[in-house]
């Protein structure tokens, strides 16, 4: 039980570590890093909770 927990756990942070990488990309190519820190960590929530809605509408198949 606690092992599918901890998958779940590891998986929110995905979104959130992809839109820190291009975030920090993005701000560098602006030349304002902080700037694209702070859309990149906003966007990569955002996937987190799509991903994670969508995620709780599936049924089980067992």
């Amino acid at each position: 039980m606690s092992n599918d927990r901890d998958k779940s756990d590891a998986a929110y942070g995905i979104g959130i570590s992809i839109g820190l990488a291009l975030g920090v990309a993005l701000g560098s190519a602006m030349s304002n890093v902080g700037v694209g820190i702070a859309l990149g960590v906003g966007l990569g929530v955002a996937f987190d909770a799509q991903r994670a809605r969508r995620g709780n509408g599936k049924r089980d198949k067992s």
